[in-house]
């Protein structure tokens, strides 16, 4: 088994990596030359790794990246400064995840499958659930997703999975993990996994550790029953 990680520099990204590293699968990483990362990963013989910037890759670069792979995980996100919040690209969760969709449809001889980071400011709007959201609610998030860059850019990946690839992909299976308030912890601890939002993100927001969301990623890639359970829906993720 290989796993394709994209967004691997980053906070949850890394700890995606740690968690996979120690299940011992191979892993595909795609890092800009001065991203920085540990010698556990960059020096591991499971790690191969990638230099470049995702967003630019052509659809050959793209076909080469997924080759050989039999998941994909993205942990890509945007810098919370006002370049990362503001500037180009701005799309690229979206674009990513599009680009990488397009090249296994086309070229991978598999069936594979997509696990993104997402969040629970983004809407589930699976027909099949009934997410409660109050009004006020869904009037700031829409504002948002007019203001701010990054939470459009997130629920236009997240819509992508859920419209355009669907359920019934002959060559992907998606799942969109959603956790609440990120957090850092040194450890995995008890974690609680929803079909649907339990609290409000804007108002009464829980917490999630990065690291628990790194262990949810590698067991959906490693537990087949689990995958079963989550398998094209938007699972959110909360510390017990």
């Amino acid at each position: 088994m290989k796993v394709l990680i994209l967004g691997a520099s980053g906070a949850t990204g890394k700890l995606v990596v740690s968690q996979l590293i120690k299940r011992e699968i191979n892993i595909r990483i795609v890092i800009r030359k001065n991203a920085i990362l540990s010698d556990n990963i960059l020096n591991n013989k499971l790690v191969e790794i990638v230099y470049g910037n995702i967003a630019e890759l052509n659809p050959i670069e793209n076909k080469n990246l997924i080759e050989g792979c039999d998941a994909v995980v993205c942990c890509l996100g945007h810098n919370i400064t006002f370049k990362g919040l503001f500037g180009k690209p701005r799309l690229l969760v979206y674009t990513s995840i599009k680009n990488v969709c397009e090249a296994i449809i086309h070229y991978s001889p598999k069936k594979m499958k997509i696990i993104l980071m997402n969040t629970v400011a983004v809407a589930n709007e699976n027909k099949d659930v009934n997410e409660n959201r109050s009004l006020s609610e869904k009037i700031v998030l829409s504002i948002l997703g007019v203001l701010l860059p990054p939470q459009k850019d997130n629920v236009s990946a997240a819509n992508y999975l859920l419209r355009v690839i669907g359920k019934d992909n002959e060559k992907i299976g998606w799942t969109a993990v959603r956790p609440d308030s990120l957090i850092d912890d040194d450890e995995v601890k008890p974690y609680e996994v929803f079909e649907t939002i339990k609290r409000s993100p804007l108002f009464n927001p829980g917490k999630t550790s990065r690291i628990n969301v790194g262990h949810f990623m590698a067991e959906l890639i490693t537990n087949d029953e689990l995958w079963q359970k989550w398998k094209n829906k938007m699972p959110v993720i909360y510390n017990k």
